[in-house]
């Protein structure tokens, strides 16, 4: 009896070997161990499509390789799923990173992986917990990179669409149960800490006090080795890194403090800290959780290139089509496309023809007629008749692929921005460790049985727990805020980078306008006829074709029924409609003769009959009822507005006129847009892109900042710094105002702390501020910054008309 062949590597299977796997729903026979780990790496990093797609056997692996935790990651078919090709020979990896809380992860990530030899560049984005990392394949393997990230604590796994989702998912539960053991930490001590305050060591309550004291304690202990886990995972990173971040006084002070309590509390000397500790660490995770559901709630678990493109796709055998998946696609195979299908690679037409429509790629608002030779590119879609293409690229040669690509170097080049916070972290750390040993050293000379106590409140009482709250207290009120008006954030840094813009440059088809073809005009040429039967018989006529601006005419289908519909492409359309033969479509064609349209912006089409022309339509897309009021209003606060769009037609001056937008650009490709949007930045501009299409998806990567539509394609949303949910742009200028605020907020809240520590500071070292008083200072500052904070999320943001000066803003909050 034949063995059955390995699963992976397709040798024969050794009599009485036990290795198997479950993949794909069945449990798959394995040759030896080795195969098993790499087939185990191969699933659990999401990327079982390698095993449905592949063309043959893989490689056995070597038998040490499957000792090495991330040596699978190497081989050439789990390398597919995540790493592509560079310039110059380098490759670039996209991998997700867990554990990712602030820009101080960020930061380190990118410090320490620069320091490996073969590694070009590293960009890191905390909104989406996804690394690129541009790197010599001569020099570094890809299994380093996972393991230098496991050495300074976080989690990586390949970029797969299964991987973001379980990273989402894994994060989601662990920061809300941390938060759950905070919050009800903090509830239960603090009704022991109001007797120990007001009536510790007197009358009954003394009597109770060592009680109270083992209760907090044993209450306060999951708070402090599971809820704040997190902030000594994230010191002790740090501390590797050399790096001083805010994590590091913050574990200090809480590892410290509940030392000090936990020895006062078996002693029975000294002051107990419980309760500040359990409402510290609450508030800052409360901070954080918020900031990240922000940066989740956006969809950004949307896969990439991929979800543009049909599952299948009808492909020639012989003279029959068959369906096929299209990573089976080749260079020279046949395939059909019918009308309506998405186009599934790069071909030529060798039969049919047709209008195709790749405003998707090209933001060119018409349909692109073609015909035998044409070429016709992955993502755009087929119109109205079926084409015969021949495939000339497939997979990751495609445009569409090189679109992504253009993201992946946009988002490597992409400026960085440095929290204000983390600009003052390092020196203030330093500042309070050095006064925290400076009092120890003096007290021990002057009293040694106060040395540490003192130390202690130096330490309590310059915690940094208002300077750590300033930041994502303010962001968090201001990210609900700005949600309320109808903008959802999903980038961590745009607060802080929008009061810095000094130019908005916008796409036009979708985002300017409606993104859907409108009547503009009727001009009647006919007595007898009035725009109502116009407008029926054109509809009826469009109720059948796939045509984009037979989406003009839906509000009038029904009334009136079409037959024998005939669509000539490229020119338009002839039917019966109640037994009457019409034409619709060009001039020459509807009338059979040469005519000239009506002076006017729109695409002109005529509706004829036998008789002759009867009524000319003037068709176009509508600019939004709020644009010419939002650009007004980003002139009045200092911006400049552009208008760049890949559109070719006249409609890009006209709509650019009606929007009240100087400066405009036609015709630009999606490179065109990125290098215009480079060299703007290299000469010093701050810019906020906002679109809707796969076109922009590159320009919206590499901009300062970018909003994109609702309406707008998955991919461009999950690149996106925010979406705009309700297709108001009036809401822009409201949102630039309102980080203004929220910048002045975090400043008021970073000199409060700053203020605070340095007023409190001394006292504490001179031994003048007992422990509990420097734990109520504490507490007491950080309730100031979190209601200062608070302020954002019920800020007054007015629409403002034309006539109106600077945004009105809250009373105390101009600069």
């Amino acid at each position: 009896m034949t063995s059955p062949p390995c699963y992976h590597c397709g040798l024969p299977v050794p009599a009485g070997s036990n290795f198997s796997l479950v993949i794909e729903g069945q449990a798959r026979d394995l040759c030896c161990p080795g195969c098993e780990a790499v087939a185990s790496a191969i699933i659990a990093g999401g990327l079982d499509g390698f095993y449905r797609y592949r063309e043959g056997a893989s490689e056995r692996p070597e038998p040490a390789q499957s000792l090495e935790r991330w040596a699978a990651y190497d081989l050439p078919e789990v390398q597919q799923q995540y790493v592509h090709d560079w310039d110059g020979g380098h490759k670039m990896a996209a991998l997700l990173v867990g554990g990712i809380t602030c820009a101080a992860c960020v930061w380190l990530i990118e410090k320490h992986l620069a320091h490996l030899a073969g590694i070009e560049k590293v960009s890191v984005n905390a909104s989406t917990s996804r690394a690129q990392i541009v790197f010599d394949p001569a020099q570094v393997k890809p299994s380093q990179l996972f393991a230098a990230l496991e050495r300074i604590g976080y989690r990586p796994a390949p970029a797969t669409a299964a991987n973001r989702e379980n990273v989402i998912q894994a994060e989601h539960r662990g920061a809300l149960c941390r938060l759950g053991v905070a919050g009800l930490g903090t509830m239960q001590v603090m009704m022991f800490a109001i007797a120990l305050y007001f009536g510790a060591g007197t009358g009954d309550v003394g009597e109770f006090e060592g009680f109270f004291r083992w209760v907090s304690l044993l209450v306060a202990t999951p708070v402090v080795l599971y809820a704040a886990q997190p902030f000594f995972s994230a010191a002790l990173r740090g501390l590797r890194a050399r790096h001083l971040g805010m994590d590091v006084p913050v574990s200090l002070a809480i590892g410290l403090a509940y030392g000090a309590s936990f020895y006062a509390t078996v002693s029975g000397t000294g002051e107990v800290y419980f309760e500040s500790i359990s409402m510290f660490t609450f508030f800052l995770l409360l901070g954080r959780t918020v900031e990240m559901r922000a940066r989740h709630s956006a969809g950004l678990a949307r896969g990439g290139l991929a979800q543009l493109l049909p599952i299948t796709v009808a492909r020639y055998d012989g003279d029959e089509t068959v369906a096929v998946s299209i990573a089976a696609l080749a260079e020279g195979d046949r395939i059909l496309l019918r009308p309506g299908d998405t186009v599934p690679a790069d071909g030529e037409v060798v039969e049919g023809e047709s209008g195709v429509d790749e405003s998707l790629l090209s933001g060119e608002s018409a349909l692109q007629r073609k015909f035998a030779g044409s070429p016709v590119y992955a993502g755009s879609v087929n119109g109205d008749s079926s084409l015969i293409v021949r495939v000339t690229a497939a997979g990751k040669f495609t445009r569409l692929s090189a679109i992504e690509r253009l993201v992946e170097r946009a988002q490597l080049e992409k400026p960085s921005q440095v929290a204000l916070a983390d600009r003052v972290a390092g020196v203030f750390v330093g500042a309070v460790l050095l006064a925290a040993l400076g009092a120890f050293a003096l007290w021990w000379q002057l009293d040694p049985s106060r040395a540490f106590w003192v130390a202690l409140s130096v330490l309590v009482v310059t915690c940094p727990c208002a300077l750590s709250l300033a930041t994502p207290a303010a962001l968090a009120s201001a990210t609900l805020r700005l949600q309320q008006l109808g903008l959802l954030v999903a980038g961590g840094n745009l607060l802080q980078t929008l009061p810095r813009i000094n130019r908005v440059v916008f796409d036009k088809t979708g985002t300017l306008t409606r993104g859907e073809p409108r009547i503009l005009q009727i001009v009647l040429l006919r007595t007898g006829w009035d725009e109502q039967r116009v407008k029926e018989v054109a509809a009826a006529l469009e109720s059948q074709t796939r045509h984009p601006l037979a989406r003009a005419f839906r509000a009038w289908r029904g009334n009136r029924l079409a037959s024998q519909v005939k669509v000539h492409t490229g020119r338009g359309l002839e039917g019966l409609v109640e037994g009457a033969a019409y034409r619709l479509g060009s001039g020459g064609f509807a009338a059979r003769v040469a005519v000239v349209p009506p002076a006017g912006g729109g695409q002109w089409i005529l509706l004829a009959d036998n008789s002759g022309p009867i009524a000319w339509i003037a068709l176009g897309d509508k600019l939004r009822a709020s644009a010419r009021e939002a650009v007004q209003q980003l002139h009045r606060l200092g911006l400049s507005v552009e208008l760049l769009s890949g559109d070719q037609s006249g409609e890009v001056q006209r709509l650019a006129a009606q929007a009240g937008i100087a400066n405009f650009r036609a015709g630009a490709s999606p490179e065109d847009k990125l290098s215009h949007m480079q060299r703007l930045q290299r000469e010093g501009e701050r810019v906020l892109m906002v679109g809707d299409g796969l076109n922009d998806v590159p320009v919206l990567s590499g901009a300062d900042a970018s909003v994109a539509m609702m309406s707008a394609a998955d991919l461009a949303q999950s690149r996106a710094d925010a979406i705009l949910l309700q297709g108001n742009l009036q809401v822009l200028p409201q949102s630039i105002a309102l980080a203004h605020q929220c910048r002045r907020i975090v400043r008021q809240n970073l000199a409060w702390a700053l203020g605070y520590n340095a007023l409190a500071l001394p006292l504490a070292v001179s031994g003048l501020v007992p422990p509990w008083a420097a734990a109520i200072g504490m507490s007491a500052s950080s309730l100031v910054v979190v209601l200062n904070a608070l302020r954002l999320s019920r800020a007054r943001v007015p629409v403002m008309n034309a006539l109106s000066p600077l945004p009105g803003l809250e009373p105390g909050l101009a600069e």
